[in-house]
């Protein structure tokens, strides 16, 4: 047995290698799948999408923003109006997205020095909600052929470009007399497009193909000459646009006596109807760029590929030594203890049991073995190895031998963990098709949306296993009604997510932001969740309870429950569970920072080695195993044979050190502000860990459940 589990440790090693080096980056995108060309003369259309910030949770959409221009409602080659929204799937409205077309014009080949785009005339609240998500470091994206608008930047070695997606909404200088941060409004932008022939047919009919989109924008002050409405100095730019209020005729009569290095900001003060007119204007270039291949022009997004790849291999091998040293933990105990111990249970178990107590076997006197030969003597010590070896039996019996009638009794609650199970295993299919569909490029940066659209999709669909697994552990259970157990497991964790998102979104709501999921989509996932979903748990459950049999247990639950032992403080359950959930942890660790500086601490950037996470996964998945294996072999050693629910536990427990770990980065390592920001990370992160708790604790009860099957299966009792 453990010459096959080696064999086929390795083969699962080698295989996962070898997918991850062919999968390692460019896995992430698909060349040749959705190529756009475009003719000279021809228009791009440049959607404009929302703000967001790395300092707060919330987002908006562009064109909500009161102190941008709006859109004018003219008509585009494209057949859209200007201002129209663009049709989303599931995914982007989740993340928050509000695409519309707006009035800039892009024309193929057609550099654009200047033109005049509105003035918007803006009230004193406007331009005080403009200071404030300018100090909060807000972000704009705007696309451009599915591409989103990017700050270009340069290593410190100056030796490669990279991107991150958006550019400032502003920025804050601090005033060197004194000390008051002032606030700036980018209010002109030179759009750059990179583009190259287009390959195959395309590019020898003259199409171009969009290779880099870059936004550089500028903070124009009012004072500065214009003409046509467009700055005359675009270079060399001395007057920004201060986002304050200029004083009144009052105002400036009484500030006559301040000091000249005083700049009084009257923002605050006033009337709300105040206006002050932001004039808007942008600049357009087109640049042939032939160093940038269109099925690598994502490439420029992913930051420091090299220093990271370098980390994740480090990741990788942190994981496969701690999932190595519980590997031949679980192998010592499948190849020594376990069959030591069911050898000799069945080998001496009667006889010992009808053996008296060691300290009443007749033992030869000193002065019987002086008088016997030297073939004798050897005899005699044989003997007493003999005794020796059968009083160790007897001491082994009262270990987990002894739980043969006790250890499939049915739980507590039984009817709770069922569901729990099966919501697991839908959880778990849901995990292996994003992370498979991601690794292969199906998903990638360029399917905005897809990653949200294809992971509600199949945890929607995998309410069948969902169905089967949860009829299958509660039909062991003993359970008659599995229509009641089906309802429970298609409504119980589902609906706990979609309480806890609605709840939260009555306060996004609040904040008028794009964050907040819109109604109509709200009244749509819950139609697919009622609707779909929950047919195809009550049918899986019924073919996992109707037309397959039970999972037999190998041995018989006896009539009078055995009683526990005094256990010892670290077989307890919280601390088995804090113990042995710090195992796993251990192993996704460095990979979890990765995840969570994605998500939380780096929007303009993208997660994109899902070839590691893949590999990380399956290493965090046996190593789940082998933790629960070896935490419930000590506990049934132990003579507790509570171990269903421990097994859940155990195997979820690395969930708690997950929320831990992200209270400890949101003290220590995000800048996030306002109280509702601050709900949405916690609510986010515990909603997470639930599901990986979810996933890990089911992965640990099954492993469990097959391993004491196994064992008691090789045992023979009377």
């Amino acid at each position: 047995m453990t010459g096959r589990l080696r064999h086929g440790l390795g083969l699962g090693l080698a295989w996962l290698l070898s997918s991850l080096v062919i999968s390692q980056v460019q896995a992430f995108y698909i060349p040749g799948w959705s190529i756009k060309s475009y003719k000279e003369g021809e228009h791009i259309p440049l959607m404009v999408n929302k703000a967001y910030s790395d300092n707060t949770q919330l987002q908006y959409a562009y064109y909500d923003l009161p102190f941008v221009c709006p859109a004018a409602g003219k008509s585009h080659s494209s057949g859209l109006l200007t201002g129209q929204s663009i049709s989303l799937n599931l995914g982007e409205v989740l993340r928050g997205d509000r695409i519309k077309l707006s009035d800039i014009d892009l024309t193929v080949g057609h550099d654009n020095k200047c033109s005049f785009l509105c003035d918007q005339q803006v009230t004193r609240r406007d331009l005080r909600r403009a200071r404030e998500l300018v100090r909060d470091g807000y972000v704009v994206e705007w696309i451009v052929d599915n591409m989103p608008g990017a700050t270009s930047f340069v290593t410190v070695d100056k030796t490669r470009k990279y991107y991150a997606a958006g550019f400032k909404l502003g920025f804050t200088k601090f005033d060197s007399s004194t000390g008051r941060p002032r606030y700036f409004l980018n209010n002109h932008h030179t759009i750059l497009i990179r583009y190259r022939t287009a390959p195959g047919r395309a590019g020898e009919t003259g199409g171009k193909v969009v290779v880099a989109f870059e936004v550089y924008p500028k903070s124009i002050g009012p004072d500065s000459k214009r003409e046509g409405g467009c700055p005359v100095e675009l270079q060399d730019v001395e007057d920004n646009f201060e986002l304050r209020m200029p004083p009144n005729t009052s105002d400036t009569l009484s500030s006559q006596n301040e000091p000249s290095s005083y700049l009084r900001d009257y923002l605050d003060e006033g009337d709300d109807g105040d206006t002050i007119t932001i004039p808007y204007s942008y600049s357009v270039y087109f640049r042939e760029d032939n160093s940038i291949e269109w099925d690598r022009r994502w490439d420029l997004y992913f930051v420091n590929q090299e220093e990271g790849s370098k980390i994740h291999w480090l990741a990788i091998i942190n994981s496969l030594i701690i999932c190595g040293l519980l590997s031949g933990i679980v192998i010592m105990i499948l190849s020594k203890t376990i069959r030591t111990d069911i050898n000799g249970f069945k080998e001496g178990s009667v006889e010992v049991g009808r053996k008296p107590k060691s300290g009443s076997h007749p033992r030869s006197s000193k002065s019987d073995k002086s008088g016997l030969g030297l073939l004798e003597q050897e005899n005699e010590a044989d003997n007493q190895l003999d005794d020796a070896s059968d009083d160790e039996a007897l001491e082994d019996v009262t270990g987990w031998k002894l739980l043969h009638g006790d250890v499939f009794r049915r739980p507590q609650y039984g009817h709770l963990l069922a569901p729990l199970v099966g919501s697991g295993t839908q959880v778990l299919f849901m995990a292996i098709g994003l992370i498979s569909l991601s690794a292969i490029g199906i998903l990638n940066p360029s399917f905005r949306g897809g990653f949200l659209s294809f992971g509600f999709g199949l945890f929607v669909l995998a309410g069948v296993f969902s169905g089967y697994f949860s009829a299958k552990v509660y039909k062991g259970f003993g359970g008659v009604n599995f229509g009641k157990n089906a309802l429970i497991t298609a409504c119980f964790f589902p609906g706990l997510l979609f309480g806890l998102v609605f709840i939260l979104n009555l306060f996004v709501w609040a904040q008028a932001s794009s964050t907040a999921i819109p109604f109509g989509t709200l009244l749509a996932i819950s139609l697919l969740w009622l609707c779909i979903q929950v047919p195809l748990v009550y049918l899986g459950s019924w073919y996992g309870y109707a037309r397959t049999g039970a999972w037999e247990n190998p041995t018989k639950t006896s009539t009078v429950p055995r009683q526990i032992p005094q256990q010892v403080w670290y077989i307890k359950s919280l601390q088995s569970i804090l113990f042995a959930g710090l195992v796993p942890f251990t192993v996704i660790f460095i990979e979890l920072l990765f995840v969570f500086q994605s998500v939380w601490q780096d929007k303009s950037g993208y997660y994109y080695v899902f070839g590691f996470l893949g590999v990380v996964s399956l290493i965090l998945i046996v190593t789940v195993a082998e933790v629960t294996i070896v935490t419930i072999y000590v506990q049934l050693c132990s003579e507790n044979y509570h171990w269903w629910w421990q097994s859940f536990a155990v195997g979820g427990g690395s969930a708690l050190w997950v929320f831990l770990y992200s209270i400890w980065y949101y003290m220590f390592k995000l800048h996030i502000t306002g109280f509702v920001s601050s709900l949405l990370f916690f609510v986010y992160s515990f909603i997470a860990c639930c599901v990986y708790g979810l996933l890990t604790g089911t992965v640990g009860f099954l492993a469990a459940y097959a391993f004491i099957r196994k064992l008691y299966a090789a045992i023979k009792v009377d």
